[in-house]
């Protein structure tokens, strides 16, 4: 009965704001409320807030006694949702398939796949020495064990 009802709450404000989607959300059983949200231009404490207040206000603390944590997913955090590969497309990538760690510039993102762009130095086919050589790799969804964004300084 909790659990549906903070859901129905959380899917009411996630309407509201199209911009914001869900990463995780969980209950425990002592009724803390853990919500994880990104949005596609990224993610500020004010649509923090909003989520918040959104469940919040709207239950009766008399009737339930609970604690709500609402979060983003972090710089760290790994992607999970598609929409995330598509707010950080031109950023540098770390992603790992079952066969293959791959870091290049996310170049693409579609519903299906996405498109790593990296260079790379390989000796020349003739003579000695080494060329820079620009490398290409489409990965699907499915096959992407993990990816994180890169983040430089």
């Amino acid at each position: 009965m909790f659990k549906t009802k903070v859901t129905e709450l959380l899917d009411t404000a996630l309407i509201e704001r199209p911009d914001l989607f869900l990463i995780d959300f969980s209950i425990n059983t002592e009724n803390h409320i853990k919500v994880i949200v990104d949005g596609d231009h990224g993610l500020l404490v004010e649509d923090c807030m909003f989520i918040s207040r959104a469940i919040e206000h709207n239950l009766d603390r008399e009737e339930y006694d609970f604690s709500l944590e609402v979060m983003s997913a972090g710089a760290a955090s790994p992607l999970t949702h598609k929409r995330q590969y598509k707010k950080n497309i031109k950023r540098t990538l770390k992603v790992r398939t079952s066969s293959e760690e791959i870091e290049g510039a996310l170049t693409k993102a579609t519903d299906d796949n996405i498109t790593l762009e990296w260079k790379v130095r390989e000796p020349k086919p003739i003579g000695k020495g080494k060329v820079t050589v620009k490398k290409e790799a489409n990965i699907p969804y499915e096959d992407i064990v993990e990816a994180k964004v890169m983040i430089k300084f």
